[in-house]
C-alpha cells in the first residue's frame, strides 16, 4: 500500500507549483531524496501532472520525461515495483485524457484538502408515464378504458406483443381518408412545410429530470410520431412558473414502418437546459394503413444537469412584432419613395419598381414569423407585410408553443380583413387568456367566416359570447376537445345563424343547447357530435335535425350511446342529402328492426357509412347498400359476425367508387378471402386487423 504525502508548500498556485515541481524533479536526478520515497514522490507527481493540472502540451511533455527518468532510477533500486508503477502511470494517463475539466478540478480540490478524490456519480432515472393530462382525440369512449389515451399511463400492457388490443392508446383517425371527406376543413395557406402534426397527447411523469432518452412502445402500425417536446412546467407543482417553455427534443417527417409489428421507438434527442416531467407527443397518421397503437412511454434522464449541456437551443419567437418607427430603418436596406419624389435608391436593386401586386404575391409565400420579421427590415416591406390582404387567412396552430396575448395584440392592426383563423392547440397553461382572445376577436372578427379552436382550453363562456356578438358572418366553428368549456357556454352558438359547419366532438354540450342551435341554425351542412356524453336523448336531436336541417350533408354521431331505430328512421327520412354518416359504436341500433335497410333506401347520395362495432349488421343490410348506394366510397363494418363473403363480394361489384372497406374482427371474413378480393379489386383498401 502506497501513501502519497503532499506537503503544505505543494498547495500553492498552479503556475508556481508547476515550476517548483520541475525544479524538484531536476534536483532529484542528481541527489537522492531524503524526505520520502522516490516512488511515492514520482507517483504523487504523476497524479498531479496528468490527472489534476491542465497545463500546456510542452510543459506536460517535459514533466512526463522527468517522471520516466525518476521511475527508471527508482525501479533499479526496487525492481518489484516496476510493473505496478508503470501500470499506475498508464491508468493516470488514461484518466487524464478521458476526464472532464470539472472532474479534474474536483479531484484537485480533494487533494488540496487532504481527502480522497471521488468522482461524481450520475444515476440515470427510468420512469413510465404517471398521468395523461391532455390529448386531441382518441378512438375510445369517455366512460371506459378501451382504446383511450389514458392507457398510456403506467407500465406496458401489451408490448412486446403486436396487434389490435383494447388496452392501448389509439387516436381517432388514420390515413388520408378523413382529410378527403367533404366534412373536413379546407387547409390553411401559409402552413409551414415543417409542420406535420395532426394529433397530440401530453403525458406527465413523477420526477423532473434532464432527458437523456425517450422511448415510445408502439404495438401496432408504428411510425406516426413526428415530434417530441418537453415542458419546463411541473404539472404537479403548487407554484407554477410565470413563463412556461416548450423545447423540441426531436422532430421528423411522417413515415410508415416496414411492418405493422411492435417496436420500441427511441430517437436521438436534444439536450435541454431545464429538468422536465411533462412530455408532449405529436403524431401524423396520414401514411399509415391503419390505426397506430401506443402502449407506454419511458422517460430516461438524470437529476442534475449534464455539465456539457451548456448551449442554448435557438427558438422561433413570433412575439417580436413591434412596428415602432425606430425599429423600421431603411439604413443599409431597401428604401421607399418619399413625398412624391421619383428618385430611387440604386442600392435596392430597383426592387420598389416592381408592381405592388407582384411584391404582394412574393410576400404571400412567407410563413407568419418571417412575414413579421420582414416587416421590420425597411419601410417598403413594412408596407407590404402589414397589408391586411396578407392576413385574409391566418393559421397560428403551428406556433402554439410561442403564441401569447402579446402576439395577438401585435397582430390586431393587420387582421382587419381576416376571414379564416386557426388557433387550434394554442394558449394553454396561461399563454393566451380569455381577455386577450376577446380583445382580438372584437378587433378582427367582423369578417370571420371560419374559426378553428380545437383543444383551446383558455376558452370560457365569455369567449363564446364575444364570438357570437362580433362574428355575424361565421359559417364554420370547430370546438373539438374543448372539454373544459362549461355546458351553458354552448347556448351562445345559437346566435350564429349562418353556421354551415359545427364540430363539437368531445365537448360538454347538453341537449338543450344543441336543440337551440339546431332551431336557429337551419343552414347547417356538417355537424359533428361524436363522444358528446352530456346529450341525454339522441332521438330528440335526430328528430330536430330532420325537421330543421334538411340540407345536412354530413353527420358524425360516433359513440352516441342512446340513438334508437326510431331516431335513425326520422333522421334519414328528413335529411335525404346526407353523404356522410358515422354511427360507429352506436350499440343500441339493431339490424333486426330494418333500420339499416331503410337507411340505404333513403340515402342514395351516401358516400361514407361507418357502422363500426355493430354486431348485428347482416347480409341483407349490405345487399340494400349494394342496390341503392352506388356512390359509396367508405364503409366500416368492423366487428360484425353476420356478414358473409358472398354479400361482401356483391357489394364490391356494385359500388365501383369504393375506396375503403374495414372488415376487421368480422368472424366470417378470413384473411385468405381478404387477400383474394384485394387482388380482384386493387383500388379498394381492405382493412383486416389482427391480434398476435
Amino acid at each position: 500500500m502506497f501513501i502519497f504525502r503532499v506537503s503544505s508548500e505543494e498547495c500553492a498556485s498552479n503556475d508556481s507549483r508547476s515550476e517548483r515541481w520541475i525544479e524538484n524533479t531536476e534536483h532529484t536526478q542528481h541527489n537522492t531524496p531524503t524526505h520520502h520515497c522516490t516512488v511515492c514522490h514520482a507517483c504523487s507527481l504523476a497524479y498531479r501532472l496528468y490527472c489534476v493540472e491542465p497545463v500546456a502540451l510542452q510543459r506536460r511533455e517535459e514533466k512526463r520525461a522527468c517522471f520516466l527518468t525518476q521511475t527508471q532510477s527508482c525501479c533499479s533500486m526496487f525492481p518489484m515495483l516496476t510493473l505496478l508503477s508503470m501500470f499506475y502511470y498508464i491508468c493516470l494517463r488514461r484518466r487524464s485524457r478521458s476526464g472532464t475539466r470539472s472532474e479534474a478540478l474536483g479531484s484537485r480540490r480533494a487533494v488540496e484538502l487532504g481527502q480522497r478524490s471521488a468522482l461524481p456519480v450520475t444515476v440515470e432515472v427510468e420512469q413510465y408515464g404517471k398521468e395523461v393530462l391532455d390529448f386531441s382525440s382518441h378512438y375510445g369512449s369517455e366512460n371506459s378504458m378501451s382504446y383511450t389515451m389514458w392507457n398510456l399511463a403506467g407500465v406496458p400492457n401489451v408490448y412486446p406483443s403486436s396487434g389490435d388490443f383494447t388496452q392501448t392508446a389509439v387516436f381517432r383517425t388514420y390515413g388520408h381518408w378523413w382529410e378527403k371527406c367533404i366534412s373536413s376543413a379546407i387547409p390553411f395557406r401559409r402552413t409551414p412545410p415543417s409542420f406535420h402534426s395532426q394529433d397530440y397527447l401530453e403525458l406527465a411523469f413523477e420526477e423532473p429530470v434532464y432527458p437523456t432518452a425517450v422511448e415510445v412502445l408502439e404495438t401496432y402500425h408504428p411510425g406516426a410520431i413526428v415530434k417530441i417536446l418537453a415542458c419546463s412546467l411541473n404539472p404537479f407543482s403548487q407554484n407554477p412558473p410565470a413563463d412556461v417553455r416548450w423545447e423540441v427534443l426531436w422532430a421528423g417527417k411522417p413515415n410508415k414502418a416496414v411492418t405493422p409489428q411492435a417496436r420500441q421507438f427511441s430517437p436521438s434527442i436534444r439536450q435541454i437546459s431545464f429538468a422536465t416531467n411533462l412530455l408532449r407527443l405529436e403524431v401524423n397518421s396520414s401514411l399509415l394503413e391503419y390505426y397506430t397503437e401506443l402502449d407506454a412511454v419511458i422517460l430516461r434522464g438524470v437529476r442534475e444537469r449534464p455539465i456539457l449541456a451548456l448551449y442554448k437551443i435557438p427558438v422561433i419567437d413570433i412575439n417580436d412584432l413591434s412596428d415602432s418607427e425606430e425599429e423600421i430603418s431603411d439604413a443599409g436596406g431597401l428604401c421607399c419613395r418619399s413625398g412624391g419624389e421619383n428618385r430611387h435608391n440604386l442600392g435596392n436593386g430597383y426592387f420598389d419598381r416592381l408592381p405592388y401586386e407582384l411584391i404582394q404575391l412574393i410576400v404571400s409565400h412567407l410563413p407568419v414569423p418571417d412575414l413579421c420579421r420582414l416587416a421590420q427590415s425597411c419601410k417598403l416591406f413594412h408596407k407590404h407585410c402589414c397589408d391586411p390582404l396578407q392576413y385574409i387567412q391566418l393559421s397560428l396552430q403551428p406556433y402554439w408553443a410561442r403564441l401569447t396575448d402579446a402576439s395577438l395584440s401585435h397582430l390586431q392592426s393587420r387582421c382587419t380583413l381576416l376571414q379564416r383563423l386557426n388557433m387550434s392547440w394554442t394558449g394553454n397553461r396561461g399563454a393566451v387568456t380569455a381577455a386577450g382572445f376577446c380583445s382580438f376577436m372584437k378587433a378582427c372578427g367582423a369578417s370571420l367566416v371560419c374559426l378553428e379552436l380545437s383543444c383551446c382550453h383558455f376558452l370560457t363562456e365569455a369567449c363564446l359570447e364575444v364570438i357570437a356578438q362580433t362574428c355575424p358572418c361565421l359559417q364554420e366553428l370547430n370546438l373539438a376537445s374543448c372539454d373544459r368549456l362549461q355546458p351553458q357556454a354552448f347556448n351562445h352558438i345559437a346566435k350564429l345563424t349562418n353556421l354551415r359547419r359545427l364540430v363539437l366532438y368531445r365537448t360538454k354540450v347538453e341537449q338543450s343547447a344543441i336543440l337551440s342551435i339546431l332551431t336557429f341554425c337551419p343552414e347547417l351542412r356538417h355537424l359533428n357530435l361524436g363522444s358528446c356524453v352530456m346529450i341525454e336523448d339522441y332521438d330528440v336531436v335526430a328528430s330536430m335535425l330532420s325537421a330543421r336541417c334538411r340540407s345536412l350533408r354530413s353527420l358524425d354521431l360516433w359513440r352516441c350511446r342512446n340513438l334508437s331505430e326510431r331516431g335513425l328512421a326520422e333522421l334519414v327520412s328528413g335529411c335525404r342529402l346526407l353523404e356522410e354518416l358515422d354511427l360507429g359504436w352506436c350499440s343500441t341500433l339493431q339490424s333486426s328492426s330494418g333500420c339499416f335497410q331503410h337507411l340505404a333506401r333513403s340515402l342514395p347520395r351516401l358516400r361514407k357509412l361507418f357502422l363500426t362495432a355493430n354486431r348485428t349488421v347482416c347480409d341483407s343490410d349490405l345487399e340494400e347498400l349494394a342496390a341503392n348506394c352506388s356512390a359509396l366510397e367508405h364503409l366500416d363494418i368492423l366487428g360484425t359476425r353476420m356478414v358473409s363473403s358472398a354479400s361482401l363480394r356483391k357489394l364490391l361489384q356494385s359500388c365501383p367508387r369504393l375506396k375503403l372497406l374495414d372488415v376487421s374482427f368480422c368472424s366470417q371474413i378470413d384473411s385468405r378471402f381478404v387477400q383474394e378480393i384485394s387482388g380482384l379489386f386493387p383500388n379498394v383498401s381492405i382493412k383486416k386487423s389482427f391480434t398476435q
